[in-house]
Order: structure tokens, then sequence, then C-alpha cells
């Protein structure tokens, strides 16, 4: 199959070799360690409790069930005791409602969730949601309005420091292919292709042994960022571009990360809810690892479990430099989406200090959605939503390309990502007003 790459992208310093060659570890779960579960992991409405205060739980029992159709459910992360439903910190929202649940004995099994219903029903049940990080119910992506052909699986790993995907690849490569063919045969998808880029060569050759045998095309990717997006993937492995403001469906594909497709097989195959997933810990901590952790797990632990801090930490981000949200407590636990945590230092960050912009034009020529991110930052300042809207705002899919290219330090896709929402805001209000 040919390559067609992208426009625009950036080569930032990838930095994996800290934890690419580190088989991942897991972290044991110990009597009274606390687990915090916030009702919203997920793109779409919160999930609802199930269980109340003091009730006894299992690893893997449903203690939040879906909130509508695109939401995901939420399972106990270990046997224990419901201390509180009560708020629980979030990395976006603050704070926001959630059950704390009170290890009281480590056990290796799981209450296994049903196999009846629908192949859908099986990983709606299961609670997967992506595991790349934008967390979208898989349930959804699974039940496509219109006929598919091709199905991606993303195994890009793009942003720079995370290498659990990697990992996953080399450790449990069965899981991911069996887990992306029982995809395509319950779709009836005609193509299975799978993309790994070309800095991860020990993942690439494990793949190429069982490409025949499981009848997919594996796709060397280009190392550029970002290009683990579903929309650059597309372009990159099939020369389509997806419509501004529709899905990858739209043109025939679905995109899974390679952690879903392996969480859709243990769901399928081993009847298991999703309530554990690999996190790369890196930067300023003493031994930067992988480890497989619960879901609500303070990601305090995992720093622990990596020897502690290097240095004084001055920033800690949940997920990549690039994607990722700096968290204001080392409470915050880790979630369905999370893939990462990266420590920094003092010395390690960059001057921030923001200047006026120069018109220089290199975040026109990095965007990889083909915008003009200059001229959008004019109006951010104004607060020109409508503007912003005629500008495609809504289009950018806040890879932080241009913030990152951007001699003056313009905080360019933060300014974006509070623009949306204002915009959202005001669609919905539109809506409201002519309904």
């Amino acid at each position: 199959m040919p390559f067609f790459g992208f426009k625009g992208g950036v080569h930032p310093d990838y930095n994996k070799s800290l934890t690419s060659g580190k088989p991942t570890e897991t972290l044991p779960v110990k009597a009274g360690d606390k687990y915090y579960l916030p009702l919203s992991q997920h793109i779409g409405a919160p999930a609802k409790p199930v269980v109340a205060k003091n009730q006894q739980v299992k690893t893997g029992e449903l203690v939040a069930e879906a909130g509508g159709f695109i939401s995901a459910a939420i399972h106990s992360p270990v046997n224990g005791k419901v201390t509180s439903i009560s708020h629980v910190i979030h990395p976006m929202a603050g704070r926001m409602e959630g059950i704390i649940i009170e290890a009281d004995e480590t056990n290796d099994e799981f209450e296994p969730i049903s196999d009846e219903g629908t192949f859908q029903q099986i990983v709606q049940r299961a609670g997967i949601t992506g595991m790349g990080g934008a967390t979208f119910p898989t349930h959804v992506k699974l039940s496509p309005p219109k006929e598919v052909d091709s199905l991606l699986i993303n195994g890009a790993e793009c942003e720079p420091y995370l290498t659990c995907d990697h990992r996953m690849m080399l450790e449990q490569t069965l899981k991911v292919i069996k887990g992306a063919v029982l995809i395509k045969e319950k779709l009836n998808i005609k193509n299975l292709i799978i993309g790994i880029e070309k800095n991860k060569p020990d993942a690439i050759q494990i793949f190429k042994r069982y490409e025949k045998e499981y009848g997919f095309e594996l796709v060397p990717l280009y190392v550029k960022y970002p290009q683990g997006g579903e929309k650059q993937l597309i372009k990159a492995c099939l020369n389509r571009v997806v419509p501004e403001g529709k899905l990858p469906v739209e043109v025939g594909v679905i995109v899974h990360n390679v952690g879903t497709a392996a969480a859709v097989y243990e769901a399928y195959y081993d009847k298991k809810p999703l309530f554990e997933r690999i996190v790369t810990v890196t930067g300023a901590v003493v031994t930067p690892k992988n480890l497989r952790v619960r879901v609500g797990t303070p990601i305090l632990s995992l720093i622990d479990a990596c020897g502690g801090f290097l240095g004084v930490p001055k920033k800690i981000v949940m997920g990549g430099p690039m994607m990722g949200m700096a968290v204001t407590s080392v409470e915050t636990p880790v979630m369905k989406g999370t893939s990462g945590i990266l420590v920094y230092r003092e010395e390690d960050m960059p001057d921030l200090t923001k200047y006026p912009c120069i018109r220089c034009g290199r975040c026109v020529d990095a965007c990889p959605m083909l915008l003009v991110p200059s001229i959008m930052d004019r109006f951010v300042k104004k607060e020109m939503y409508e503007e912003l809207e005629q500008h495609h705002v809504m289009n950018c899919i806040e890879c932080g390309c241009c913030s990152y290219v951007c001699p003056s330090r313009r905080t360019l896709v933060g300014g974006f990502k509070t623009s949306k929402r204002h915009i959202m805001q005001r669609i919905k209000e539109r809506g409201a007003k002519n309904a």
C-alpha cells in the first residue's frame, strides 16, 4: 500500500528511550489504598452510580452505569468498600462527582461481565472507551450509521515520551491483532490496516510476522507529529479526507487505538471489564517506567513506584507534552484515557515569556488541519467568536503544533480550546432558540 502522508506537523524531540525498552510492571494493590473514580471519564453523559456508601464491591463489579448511549459504565478496580460518593479531583473539570473505594484485600480475579446480547452490547457492558486519550465510548464507534470498508488500528503513538502503546504492541501483540480481527469480522469490514510509526522497528517486525496469517495490512508510518491523529492517519494510509465537522465514518473508516483493540478482545473472550491500563511514567522521576495500574489510582502512587521525584517538580502533565493537561494535585486519579504522567523540573521548562506575533507564518506551515492560527489568535484576544467560527476554529484538533513552533511563545492552542467551548455554548443556545 502506498503511503500518502499529510501536510503540516512537526518533529519534536521524542525522548522515548527512557521507557521504550522497559517491560511493563504491575503496580500492586495494597489494603487501605483509596481509588478515586470520577463519573465522567469519557466523552458524553456522566455515568450514574449504582452502589451506596459502605457497600462492599469486587474487582470488575459495576459501580456506575452508562448515563446514555454516548456514555460509559465504570467498574470497581479493586475488592473493597465504597467509602464515599462525593466530589473527587478531575484533571479537566477540577472537581466532580465520583466514587471513592478503599481496597481491603488483593485479588487478581475479577467479576466477569455477561456475554449475552450483541457484540456492541458486550463492549458497552465492559465500559470500554478510546484508550489513546480521546475516550470516546467504543460501542458507539462500533455502531456506524453507514457502511464502513476500512478499519484502521492506530499504533503511531506520536506523542513524545509516551511508550505505553509501544509496550502493548510488543507484549500483547496477539491480543491487539485478534481484537482488531474481531472488530473487522463482527462489523463485516473489508480492509484491516495497522499503522505503526517507523521509530518502533521492533513492533513493526513482530506485527509483520502475523500479517498474512491474520489478513491485515501493516503500514510503517513516517515519524511526524501528529501522525496518530484520526484524520491524519486516514489521510496517510488511505488518502481520504474527512469533511469538516464530520467523523471518519463519513469516508468509510473506523479508527481504533491498539489499546482499545486489546480491551475489546479481553471483553469478548475473557469477559473482562475495563478497570486497568498501562501508563508511562517518565520525565523527572528516579526510575521512569511503564506501569499497569488500576483506574482510580492517585498519580502520586505511580510516581512513588518510580522511586519518587528526581529533583523538585515544577509541573506534572497527564498525557503527553503536546496534548496533555497539567494537573493541580498529585491526588489526581488515573482515568481510562490516561496514557502517561510526565514530570518537569524548573530546568526542564522552556522560556514561556510571551511576545507579540511577528507574522512569520510558522504556525500556518505546521497546522495539520490547514488553518491560519496567527489570524485566529487575533480573534481570540478580542473574543470575536463569530469570526473564529468562520475561520474554522472548530476544525482545530488541539494538537499544539502551532504553539510548539511559535517563536513568540503565543499560547495559541490554549486560546483555541477556550474559544471552542464558548462557540459550542453559542451553538447550543442558537439551537434552543430555534427549537
